[in-house]
């Protein structure tokens, strides 16, 4: 069986002319969290939704466990259980007038799982920090706090086994002293069960405390790629460095402020997509470096910078070791 448990490969995701996702490229392991990062709007959300099978890709490649799945197909009822999703609120995310034992209970009944319903229910509570689950069963959403309510929605997707959890701004929704309970009980889970996460963010706190790599998401595409530590010690692309140089531990990058918006998917620039925005460019560094020719024309591929880092930029080196 192959290490890598998820494998994307040039996918591409079209609502009319719009690339949400233009060509991605991206793996995770078995027992890996991998942290996907941007801006609002640069296509993160439709990944995650593609992933899970609510959207279709337009082309590409995907293959779970080495099985490739044909692009327009419909997931398997194996696959829809192997690969869960946790959205951002946990509030809209549960039905109000489902008991959180129902809301839990749900997927076990759609799946139809052999094996008593009433125990897989208890153990994901249990798993899930609910404690003792059976004083759950019979409360609903709304006489749980924010946190517990989050917990609810992770133990119905840990209640079907899942190889994959694809997790949508999974604290962005919660209070502050609630989200590092919540991201210690994601990789609870990973180092418990060997579960893989791909947790969606626009802040890279949570990739910094819970994620083996980061993945940094513009206009459709990843522009940088590695570990944790490498992409957030080292940034290489100019727009990774801009989204840390606002983060106040990082003290030591001078602040960025990009101007101006991501551009329209309908209407990708030529050359690098992030060359409209891009410091180097707006600076003159680019021209200077007599690169700028190469930024206007030639759309960057990820490019190795250094082991186990890519990145997608004309201005960074490539290398073999």
């Amino acid at each position: 069986m192959t290490d890598l448990l998820l494998e994307l490969e040039d996918l591409c995701v079209r609502f009319g002319d719009a690339r949400a996702c233009d060509g991605v490229d991206l793996d995770i392991a078995h027992g890996e969290v991998v942290a996907l990062v941007g801006e609002s709007g640069c296509g993160k959300t439709t990944l995650a939704r593609t992933i899970v099978g609510l959207e279709q890709p337009f082309s590409g490649q995907v293959r779970f466990e080495g099985e490739a799945i044909p692009v327009g197909s419909r997931r398997s009822k194996a696959y829809r259980r192997a690969v869960q999703m946790v959205f951002q609120d946990p509030t809209g995310a549960l039905n109000p007038r489902q008991t959180i034992y129902e809301a839990v209970a749900e997927g076990i009944r759609i799946q139809g799982l052999d094996g008593v319903e009433e125990q897989r229910v208890a153990q994901a509570l249990a798993q899930c920090g609910l404690r003792p689950p059976e004083d759950f069963f019979l409360r609903y959403p709304h006489e749980v706090s924010g946190g517990q309510r989050q917990r609810v929605v992770i133990a119905g997707a840990m209640a079907l086994a899942p190889r994959l959890i694809v997790a949508d701004e999974p604290v962005s929704a919660l209070d502050a002293s609630v989200r590092g309970e919540i991201l210690g009980l994601m990789l609870k889970l990973v180092q418990e069960t060997g579960v893989s996460i791909l947790a969606i963010t626009h802040d890279l706190g949570l990739a910094w405390n819970i994620a083996d790599r980061v993945a940094v998401m513009y206009l459709g595409r990843i522009v940088e790629l590695g570990t944790t530590e490498e992409v957030l010690e080292h940034p290489r692309h100019p727009y990774t460095k801009a989204l840390l140089s606002v983060v106040p531990e990082t003290k030591r990058l001078r602040q960025q402020i990009l101007t101006g918006e991501p551009p329209d998917p309908k209407h990708i620039p030529t050359g690098c997509r992030f060359r409209p925005r891009c410091p180097l460019v707006q600076s003159g560094e680019a021209e200077g470096r007599g690169i700028l020719p190469k930024c206007e024309q030639d759309d960057p591929a990820l490019l190795r910078v250094a082991d186990a880092h890519e990145a997608a930029c004309h201005a960074v080196s490539g290398s073999g070791s």
